[in-house]
């Protein structure tokens, strides 16, 4: 479903991916994970599109920045990025409206918006949510038009113990219905009972991969991460970081006509789906 090959991305004179190969079925969930500056964020913003590089990613089989590939993508950013003045309402109808779902949407959006507690916050502009709040739109913004790949960078960071329950509970659903997920976390405990697969990313590279049944007897996967990366060099991701993106980021955003548009592709050099 989600398949990433020899993905590199520079920032000017800085290798912030070197090489990177990945794939993740549907009904798997895989864990990215690594030290800070290792270049996760980097590759997931190229797998959504929000970032050129050189290789190949496709979702599905549709190279990511088409929109046969944007309509299949979830994506919940690192940092939730809503629009200030649109009230979570308005927010997911501009989901239903970009991604042209149907009728079903609007009972889809209630329940997820009553499973996260936002039921009372509809009216509430974008700009008046706590950034808790605002992680609980991003996560129903990405999971309302039902997606067949869902990535997911640092998503419980700002979340309340009901919502960190609730968002591994929704996770849980996803990957039992088929879907692809690729969670990139420092919370290893938070998906030490689902993850099906794992990559640990040092200094731009994949340096290790392997799957549940790979791990030793009563090996953990914080065990398997610090053997993989203790003593191993790093490099920051830029010494310049990312460039920040701006607006929603959606994987994919309302054209003039309510349909996909393609202006997610532009590198964030000029400048999480929320």
């Amino acid at each position: 479903m989600l398949l990433v090959e020899n993905v590199t991305k520079r920032y000017g004179r800085t290798l912030a991916n070197d090489g990177v190969c990945m794939s993740v079925a549907s009904g798997e969930l895989a864990v990215l994970i690594g030290p800070n500056g290792a270049g996760k964020s980097t590759i997931i913003k190229s797998i959504c599109g929000l970032l050129r590089f050189d290789g190949r990613i496709t979702v599905g089989g549709f190279d990511n920045r088409t929109p046969d590939a944007k309509r299949i993508l979830g994506y919940v950013p690192e940092f939730p990025s809503l629009y200030p003045m649109l009230t979570v309402d308005e927010h997911m109808e501009f989901i239903a409206r970009a991604y042209r779902l149907g009728e079903g949407w609007r009972g889809r959006a209630e329940d997820m918006l009553a499973r996260f507690e936002l039921s009372d916050k509809r009216t509430k502009l974008g700009k008046e949510l706590s950034k808790g709040m605002q992680q609980k739109v991003s996560v129903c913004c990405a999971l309302l038009p039902e997606p067949k790949a869902v990535i997911l960078d640092e998503p419980l960071v700002g979340l309340d113990p009901r919502g960190i329950r609730e968002l591994k509970n929704a996770l849980a659903e996803l990957k039992a219905a088929g879907a692809a997920l690729l969670v990139s976390t420092h919370m290893l405990e938070s998906v030490e009972e689902n993850w099906d697969l794992t990559y640990i990313m040092v200094g731009g590279r994949i340096s290790r991969t392997f799957r549940r049944s790979e791990l030793q007897a009563g090996e953990s996967l914080e065990a398997a991460y610090f053997a993989a990366t203790e003593g191993a060099g790093t490099s920051s991701e830029g010494g310049a970081a990312a460039p920040a993106d701006s607006g929603m980021q959606n994987g994919a955003a309302a054209s003039a006509d309510g349909g996909i548009q393609n202006d997610m592709q532009n590198d964030a050099q000029g400048g999480g789906r929320s």
